[in-house]
């Protein structure tokens, strides 16, 4: 049952919804007294030095930012009422909450079942009882999660309605009472419909069962989510980091998380998530971001960045850097005082060949070596009565002798000037691509040029992520505790290669769909994929709910599955709204642009896509009809709504309304068919609440 307010003012606290009103202010109240606490506290005596006052000031001040209330985001969206006491593990979860705070859960009805509203975060008043419970606590699963099959305890759940900040209706679900009937939420269904003006937004309020089981997953295991469009896999992804962070909080700041995002358009448009959810210590990059070792200022043929995106190619580059090893000829001879100490070559060889049988870093064997050779001295020492210690062996290693033995076998290799060798010397690539690289493929990635140095080459994105692999030979990349890795689809091999290495001893979560993929390398199969990132035994999962994109759109764009990802499942719209689509034939742009000054009169965002190479003409007609537009990535406002996005663009968008202008275009912009009407698939389905689709020229076939 909905019930809405029956006036903007607060009634008598025997209405319920003036009830929920009052604890609304209550919790406000109480979180602005917690932020108050926070910045009254004096740290002037009780660091031992600057850097130690510096990191509590900044984790202070990270504090103080994660206890905003922000005026037109509700405090809380639910409630549950238990029929009994939870177990201990949920009031463990309560009492603790986001790990900082403890309060207690005496006086709130918790011997007899108890109350709980589920929000963003925890909020506790003076005693420390909790007036507000974390939506990641496990005692406000069952929010997500119960039914009437399987009530989970719970007598009621309740969702409230806001708008803006205000609480204006609530509406009741009596899970464990058999004689009412299960409904359609009809609140949730407004909270996944509302317009869409700004940046992405959290789900929190509106995490289904199966998004939630994702995202409730445990830190030990990867998780490979497949999503068509509009099921949610992005706000999926970022609220399991969210749940990560609460639920291994220390860990994870130790060892770090990171969310990688197709381009930097994607990453702003999703940046405010996760401090929405009090989460600020999230770091976002591109790929790009991670293997920027150079400049990238070229572009590669797209043969050539399949080749150079080929995973064989890892194993080109292991046999190129190991060819620099060379097993001595010659004994080294250590002076020290009036003795010679020498190690003769057949000792020298062994313990290179002991190294290079280790199969450890390149960098790493080649520190290794000088100590191996001073050991080999010390050995030498004591069997002549000599006592030395680990300072002597030290001091062998850095013997000039040792220095210059170790140069020679086993000489430092700069990873640009290695991959740049490779790309310019045909003989050199012949000789450590042989057996896996035919003739063909060597020549399709050689240079036509020779270049002078690292810093005079026209490196290419592919060429970068070579030089990332080559560096990650020599020495082990940094890993992180949680990586968020969306739009896994456009990756390729070697780029999932340069992401695994993020988090070797960390898990991921990997999010796309293998219909959107638009890369000549776009992923064949998750479990390749996975394998590729060295998660081999992640799980794959697989949400089929649309959530987004209304029905009609949906049904429309699903005629291009059996010719881009056969045997995929189709999106399901579960909205109730069917949503707003045409098909329009146009003589003129100017009739594109009034399907935009149509689309413009309803509320909330509009997207014009297009083709790359129209985006220029619209871009003018825009301008001439006194039409403002952003570009993607930009924060949309009430005043300036719509975002002029070129095709190449749109993946991970999401307008209220959108104008697609002329499909087959968007199908000719890329360099193949099939990429081409994925590249229409994903510009179909951007819409939230209506699409219009204008052309002159004859739609692709495929859409019927």
């Amino acid at each position: 049952m909905s019930t809405p307010a029956p006036d903007p003012s607060d009634g008598p606290l025997d209405d319920p919804l003036s009830r929920e009103r009052s604890h609304l202010a209550s919790s406000r109240a109480a979180l602005r007294a917690m932020r108050e606490d926070v910045e009254a506290l004096d740290i002037k005596d009780v660091t031992a030095n600057w850097v130690n006052a510096a990191v509590l000031a900044r984790q202070i001040d990270d504090r103080i930012k994660a206890l905003a209330d922000l005026s037109d985001t509700p405090l809380f969206f639910g409630r549950l009422d238990y029929l009994h006491a939870p177990g201990a593990e949920q009031a463990e979860g309560a009492e603790e909450s986001k790990g900082r705070e403890a309060p207690s859960l005496q006086g709130r009805g918790w011997e007899t079942g108890g109350r709980f509203y589920i929000g963003r975060r925890h909020v506790h008043d003076a005693d420390g009882d909790p007036m507000v419970i974390d939506w990641r606590a496990p005692v406000s699963q069952p929010f997500y999660r119960a039914s009437k099959k399987d009530a989970m305890d719970v007598g009621l759940r309740r969702r409230f309605g806001y708008t803006g900040g205000d609480l204006t209706a609530y509406e009741d679900e009596h899970l464990s009472d058999p004689a009412e009937a299960a409904t359609t939420s009809k609140l949730l269904q407004q909270e996944i419909e509302r317009p869409r003006v700004g940046p992405m937004r959290d789900i929190v309020a509106t995490i289904q069962p199966e998004q939630d089981e994702i995202v409730r997953s445990g830190l030990g295991g990867t998780v490979c989510v497949q999503g068509g469009p509009g099921t949610g896999k992005t706000a999926v992804g970022l609220h399991r980091v969210a749940y990560l962070l609460y639920a291994h909080r220390e860990r994870l700041a130790r060892t770090g998380t990171l969310v990688i995002g197709p381009n930097r358009s994607f990453l702003h448009y999703i940046e405010q998530v996760l401090p929405a959810l009090g989460e600020l210590s999230v770091q976002q990059a591109t790929v790009d971001d991670l293997v920027a070792h150079v400049e990238v200022r070229g572009t590669d043929e797209a043969a050539a960045a399949v080749v150079k995106g080929d995973a064989r190619m890892a194993e080109v580059l292991r046999r190129a850097l190991y060819s620099h090893v060379t097993l001595p000829a010659e004994p080294v001879v250590v002076v020290r005082g009036s003795r010679r100490w020498r190690v003769p070559a057949y000792e020298l060889e062994d313990l290179v060949k002991q190294l290079l049988e280790r199969d450890i870093r390149y960098g790493a064997a080649r520190e290794a070596l000088p100590q191996r050779i001073a050991h080999a001295v010390l050995v030498q020492m004591e069997r002549a009565g000599e006592a030395p210690d680990d300072r002597v062996q030290d001091a062998v290693a850095r013997n000039s002798a040792v220095k210059a033995a170790v140069k020679a076998i086993w000489p430092a290799v700069d990873p640009a000037k290695l991959v740049l060798r490779l790309l310019t010397d045909a003989d050199f690539l012949a000789e450590h691509a042989a057996g896996i690289l035919d003739e063909d493929e060597q020549k399709t990635i050689l240079w036509a040029r020779p270049v002078r140095s690292v810093k005079a080459a026209k490196w290419s994105v592919a060429d970068a992520v070579l030089i990332d692999e080559a560096a990650d030979l020599t020495q082990r990349t940094h890993s992180l505790g949680h990586v968020v890795l969306d739009e896994a689809q456009d990756l390729s091999p070697m780029q999932y290669r340069a992401v695994g290495r993020r988090c070797t001893t960390g898990s991921a979560t990997v999010l796309g769909d293998l219909a959107q993929g638009t890369t000549p390398w776009a992923t064949r199969s998750w479990a390749e994929a996975l394998a590729h990132l060295g998660k081999q035994d992640g799980v794959i999962e697989e949400l089929t709910a649309g959530f987004r994109v209304p029905t009609d759109v949906i049904t429309y764009a699903s005629r291009l599955l059996p010719h881009i990802a056969p045997g995929l499942t189709p999106v399901a719209s579960v909205r109730e709204n069917p949503g707003f689509f045409e098909v329009r034939t146009v003589c003129e742009t100017a009739e594109v642009i009034a399907a935009c000054e149509e689309l413009l009169r309803n509320e909330g965002s509009t997207g014009l896509i297009a083709a790359d190479a129209r985006v220029p003409e619209l871009a003018e007609a825009l301008t001439a009809a006194g039409i403002p537009s952003l570009a993607p990535g930009e924060e949309t406002t009430r005043e300036t709504r719509l975002t002029l996005v070129p095709a190449s663009l749109a993946k991970g968008l999401e307008y209220d309304y959108v104008v697609l202008d002329e499909p087959q275009a968007v199908v000719d912009g890329e360099p193949d068919e099939r990429t081409g009407l994925r590249r229409l698939y994903v510009a179909l389905t951007r819409a939230v609440s209506g699409l219009i689709v204008t052309h002159a020229a004859p739609l692709p076939q495929q859409l019927g």
